[in-house]
């Protein structure tokens, strides 16, 4: 019963009603790949006269297309295969990392149809001069789309740092605080493209969030639904889903592991605390402890059984498995996925780790073989998520991308 303080939501009128119904088809097709007209109906739960005229509209916005025939088995005409547009509104995904950026333009299916990526040292060099020089990338995969006649709609940049209201709090690998990285971006990418070309909305997120994202939807998960995503780069990131749903947390900040403090009395990290587990287990600490310099030199290393180098690896691996024990008690997720430099170094550190879990969660439910800790997919990146998430906005109001 409402409050008679409180006005009732108003309902919704009949255009309102289609424009939710057409983001509802829209969505199912996205889901399914490729579905039919019956198949939408039985799934959404509206009629078939109904889904055939809100897929009409769709294809002749330019949202769908359809091809060929597929044949049920029951009675009755084959039915048009319908699959999202391969042209036409697209997503543009921008990861800023500490010493790289990658771009990528997704299609309304998600699948990743132009990829650029360059080193770029960002640690300590002016934020105009990193996101400039990102956006000059960006812009270059921009022309690259056009060609193929795909129209990005929107940018979504993934950053390694606190990020709330596209201003980036607190990186402390980049050596940024405060820095308006929407604003600066977006004016860097409109003095980047030819002139007359339309501006791109911009907004941002921490990367180890879309990146979970990208893992939930583009990932080999079999099924699971809650996970906890760890990103080792530089430094280390984190992210919570559970039950398919991203865990932002009061202010937007839920999942930085890198941060959780596993020597209190251990080396002073970046952010200004003491034993934070990416002083451990981060790329820059593990190279340190190895004495190598690159990831490569590490892993050559570490197959030729290089003492120090297993050394590192195994207390870098004893020391993620500390972190992930507690978060794995607090939040009892269905997994652990590991990302980033992660996969390439499980043969070595994911034994420490793993041994760790197995100890020291109270649920009893992972032991070593449990294969709860496992890597990410190699085509679930962090540049796709961030992609995706542009072309969510244009499953979720098709009137406003369409046409």
């Amino acid at each position: 019963m409402n409050s008679p303080h409180q006005p009732a939501e108003p309902k919704a009128d009949k255009a309102g009603v289609r424009r939710h119904n057409l983001s509802l088809v829209l969505r199912t097709v996205h889901e399914a790949g490729e579905t039919t007209r019956a198949a939408v109906a039985a799934r959404v739960g509206l009629t078939r006269a109904a889904v055939s005229s809100l897929t009409e509209q769709l294809l002749e916005r330019g949202l769908l297309v359809e091809s060929g025939k597929t044949f049920s088995g029951q009675a009755g005409r084959p039915g048009t295969v319908l699959t999202p547009a391969p042209t036409g509104p697209a997503g543009l995904g921008v990861e800023i990392n500490v010493d790289y950026v990658s771009v990528c333009v997704a299609d309304l299916a998600g699948a990743d149809r132009v990829r650029r990526s360059e080193p770029l040292e960002a640690r300590d060099r002016a934020p105009a001069e990193v996101l400039g020089r990102a956006a000059a990338l960006a812009a270059a995969v921009l022309a690259e789309a056009a060609a193929r006649d795909l129209r990005p709609i929107g940018v979504r940049l993934a950053l390694p740092g606190l990020v709330s209201g596209g201003t980036v709090r607190q990186a402390p690998n980049l050596g940024w605080n405060r820095v308006d990285a929407d604003a600066l971006f977006g004016a860097a990418l409109a003095a980047a493209r030819p002139p007359g070309a339309p501006a791109l909305p911009v907004a941002s997120d921490n990367e180890a969030n879309i990146a979970a994202l990208a893992e939930l939807w583009f990932g080999a998960l079999d099924g699971i639904r809650s996970f906890l995503h760890v990103t080792g780069e530089i430094g280390v990131g984190g992210a919570i889903v559970l039950d398919g749903r991203l865990l932002r947390g009061a202010h937007g900040y839920a999942g930085e592991l890198g941060h959780l403090t596993v020597a209190p009395d251990g080396p002073r990290c970046r952010c200004g605390a003491h034993g934070c587990l990416e002083r451990y287990a981060g790329q820059s600490a593990l190279l340190r402890a190895a004495g190598a310099r690159s990831l490569d030199t590490l892993a050559e290393r570490a197959a030729a059984a290089e003492p120090r180098t297993l050394a590192a690896l195994d207390e870098a691996g004893r020391m993620l498995g500390v972190a992930l024990a507690g978060a794995v008690n607090l939040l009892d997720p269905q997994a652990v996925v590991l990302g980033g430099i992660y996969p390439r170094l499980m043969p070595w550190l994911g034994p420490a780790a793993g041994a760790e879990l197995a100890d020291r969660v109270v649920s009893g439910l992972w032991p070593p073989d449990a294969g709860r800790l496992r890597p990410s997919s190699g085509t679930a990146t962090t540049a796709r998520g961030a992609a995706a998430l542009v072309v969510r906005d244009v499953l979720a109001d098709p009137l406003a991308y369409g046409g």
